[in-house]
């Protein structure tokens, strides 16, 4: 039996080659079984992993096909497969808000900001300040800016600065251009100058 399957092997090129190949392949596999293998984990968690990233982003954004914001910031972060899909801008943001002539109604600063999408709400945390078209600057923070019902509101302290007076409080909402407000326990009124005054003493003592 031994000598025809030589014989057949010798005059069969392809049957040969195929043996040697399947050889091979069994010595082969059975050296990289002795291996010890590393197995790396790249499993992706939606909470932690960002799905686009931008930097030093300056950009107008529509609504309706029509301008309404402007948006500053060094770095943006867009976690779309979390289970609250939103934007993160951990490096601070600056956002303007137009009206339908592109006029700037209102502006808001912060150090950190995220941005629920589907909820059309923005967070804004750290050193919040607003800016109003009647000139009204308001500081607090932390501060939410609801779009779909087009509030804006806190429950921490909140300062506002008006041409001749400071009002405080805890607690506050507006309407989005910061027209219409009000503050839900108001701690004081004090003159323009006297508010000065205290933030000045305060940088002293610091």
């Amino acid at each position: 039996m031994i000598i025809p399957l030589l014989k057949l092997l010798s005059n069969n090129k392809n049957i040969t080659a195929a043996l040697f190949a399947a050889v091979m392949f069994i010595l082969l596999s059975t050296s990289c079984g002795k291996e010890n293998k590393e197995v790396v984990d790249v499993s992706f968690d939606p909470e932690k992993s960002y799905t686009m990233k931008a930097l030093d982003i300056s950009t107008l954004i529509s609504d309706s096909g029509i301008t309404r914001y402007r948006l500053n910031t060094k770095k943006w972060l867009v976690f779309e497969k979390a289970a609250e899909p939103h934007w993160y801008f951990p490096d601070g943001v600056y956002v303007e808000k137009f009206d339908t002539l592109f006029r700037a109604e209102a502006s808001i600063k912060a150090d950190t900001a995220y941005y629920y999408d589907k909820k059309g709400l923005w967070k804004l945390i750290g050193n919040v300040k607003v800016s109003s078209l009647a000139g009204e600057r308001f500081e607090t923070s932390l501060l939410f800016w609801d779009q779909r019902t087009e509030k804006v509101y806190s429950d921490k302290f909140i300062k506002i600065e008006q041409a001749e007076r400071v009002i405080t409080g805890i607690g506050f909402e507006s309407n989005q251009s910061m027209t219409l407000y009000k503050i839900f326990n108001p701690q004081g009124v004090f003159p323009v100058s006297e508010s000065r005054a205290d933030s000045l003493k305060q940088d002293t003592v610091k």
